[in-house]
């Protein structure tokens, strides 16, 4: 398999390692001036390609990347007022800048949800370097959702696998080992 398949731009060239010590950086959306800035104030976690049809997704991208990182560290600190939740009834609410469209950041209001307590981000959307690499593939087959070909998933698959992102079409199996005991409580 070449590397004809392309996934997402921060993994195309290879899946780097995030940094010892790394503390955070800056997310800025993709407008041209009075840039949307969030903080974070911490090293991401869980970081992953996912193919599901509402993670923002760079264009001509087939995956998202998204990662996590506690609430409590993330800090809109420039230009708030452009941000919007794009759809109030998701479990994710993603907030993203109304006038280039790049999802900030995604927080759970649900107390209840095996994931409240976390933001998802997209670590492209800063110039730092040091964050979490990418760990897996999630919602694999969803990508067909949004157009890809059934016929071109083995394809896609073995792209992964080179990538050494492990293609699953749901989550990682801790994290879905983790949604599980936090229902069974």
């Amino acid at each position: 398999m070449s590397d004809s398949v392309k996934i997402h731009p921060a993994v195309d060239g290879g899946v780097k390692a995030g940094a010892d010590g790394f503390n955070g950086g800056e997310l800025s959306c993709n407008c041209a001036t009075d840039k949307v800035v969030v903080r974070v104030a911490a090293q991401s976690a869980h970081n992953h390609v996912c193919g599901c049809t509402k993670c923002w997704k760079p264009a001509g991208a087939l995956f998202s990347q998204v990662a996590v990182v506690p609430r409590d560290k993330v800090t809109v600190t420039a230009n708030a007022h452009k941000l919007k939740v794009v759809d109030e009834s998701a479990t994710i609410q993603r907030h993203a800048c109304t006038e280039c469209g790049t999802h900030m950041y995604g927080r759970i209001e649900n107390t209840g949800h095996p994931f409240y307590g976390l933001d998802f981000i997209h670590t492209e959307l800063s110039d730092s370097d040091g964050w979490s690499g990418a760990e897996f593939a999630a919602f694999v087959s969803s990508i067909i959702e949004s157009g890809t070909k059934p016929e071109d998933m083995s394809g896609v698959r073995a792209r992964l696998k080179e990538l050494n992102l492990e293609p699953y079409d749901c989550l990682s199996p801790p994290l879905m080992d983790a949604i599980a005991a936090h229902m069974a409580k």
